[in-house]
């Protein structure tokens, strides 16, 4: 597991790059400095673990563009010990982000083969969830409910009502709505049945499907 001073130069790269397109909350950035993203993705794209590009990973996935992890969690608005329920582990780079902000972090990956190397990969980093959990993302984690924000890191068809009821109140829902482009969304839960939405510009995710095991 290797982590030479190029791999920390190109972080350094990265980081100044989400700077220039408007990320500028600082603990996020951090995160993204520090953390080994080649060590998530396949050796073939090795070189290019931190451009600011997303990339094939097992099972038709992909992990994500770097900026799009730093706007979704920059939309969360983490703090530490915050409880927060992740849809979609894939590689778990943006689970390890959660877990360097301090989140305790509940995550639910619907593909076995991802969720399995994934389960073992992430621990020996010293990034430790909650829970990693094989199954429905569209159901949520009902038992673990209230959470303070929950993340969605695949193309939504529309907005699964488990999650928004299973916000605490004044907790965020970040999900990207939409078929072949995806718009992302921002939840702010207000009140039993009340909640704030906004929408903040175009995105492109690879589709969360429903019981695919």
């Amino acid at each position: 597991m290797q982590d030479t001073f190029k791999h920390k130069g190109l972080r350094k790269q990265l980081v100044e790059t989400l700077k220039n397109k408007g990320i500028t909350d600082v603990a996020v950035l951090n995160a993204i400095g520090e953390i080994k993203r080649h060590l998530f993705m396949d050796s073939s794209f090795l070189d290019h673990a931190y451009q600011d590009k997303a990339f094939p990973i097992a099972a038709d996935q992909t992990i994500s563009q770097p900026y799009t992890v730093a706007f979704q969690t920059e939309l969360m608005e983490i703090r530490k010990g915050d409880k927060v329920l992740e849809i979609g582990t894939g590689s778990g780079y943006q689970t390890a982000v959660l877990c360097h902000l301090g989140a305790k972090v509940y995550s639910i990956e619907r593909q076995k083969e991802l969720w399995r190397k994934t389960s073992t990969f992430l621990p020996k980093l010293g990034y430790r969830a909650k829970k990693l959990i094989f199954g429905d993302g569209y159901k949520g984690l009902v038992e673990e409910a209230p959470f303070k924000s929950i993340i969605v890191t695949a193309g939504a068809p529309f907005v699964p009502k488990p999650l928004l009821a299973q916000l605490e109140i004044g907790g965020r829902l970040v999900i990207p709505v939409g078929d072949n482009v995806q718009v992302m969304t921002l939840f702010v839960r207000k009140g039993v049945m009340e909640f704030d939405k906004t929408e903040l510009g175009e995105f492109r995710f690879v589709p969360l499907l429903e019981d695919k095991n």
